[in-house]
């Protein structure tokens, strides 16, 4: 009986490091884009053992693993991304103030529609659903967030030199 209940064990842990290793460095990307961290924030790395992102993520993936067996025909990123959603929501209180870079000038509520729609590639309706909002409202929040975004990223656009003609073309 021990034997049995040792061997489902260590498969669940197996299949579970094997989902971690596939996913955490796109689940890590999320985090670190909802949290609003840059590689700069952070002493000794591009993310440190002590990064808001990595504490997020593996609170989410804590989740997910508690509850791995239960998750019967259920994909396992789709639950840790709506984990990784929720703890955010619930946390947002702390990635209030502005960080660096683009994403850190918007507020948690629209980075989260943002990471979610636009790096994650949920539909409208699943984020409302996910966040408890109207479809309308994730809608705007996105619109706007990305208006916002556009008129305050720094201009990367050159003038386009003009085109190189052949030697011996005629003018």
């Amino acid at each position: 009986m021990r034997e049995r209940r040792a061997a489902r064990e260590s498969g669940r842990a197996r299949e579970f490091a094997a989902f971690a290793a596939g996913a955490g460095g796109r689940l890590l990307h999320a985090a670190t884009l909802l949290t609003g961290e840059s590689p700069g924030d952070i002493p000794g790395g591009p993310l440190g053992e002590n990064s808001a992102a990595e504490r997020l993520l593996t609170a989410a993936l804590a989740r997910t693993y508690a509850r791995w067996d239960r998750l019967r025909g259920e994909d396992p990123y789709d639950h840790t991304r709506r984990e990784l959603a929720t703890l955010f929501a619930h946390r947002a209180w702390r990635y209030r103030r502005p960080r660096g870079g683009l994403l850190g000038q918007l507020t948690p509520q629209e980075r989260l529609v943002l990471v979610l729609r636009l790096h994650e590639g949920v539909a409208e309706e699943q984020a409302a659903a996910a966040l408890g909002l109207p479809v309308e409202r994730v809608r705007a929040i996105c619109t706007r967030s990305v208006a916002l975004m556009r008129s305050r990223a720094p201009e990367t656009r050159r003038a386009r030199p003009e085109p190189r003609r052949a030697a011996g073309a005629a003018s």
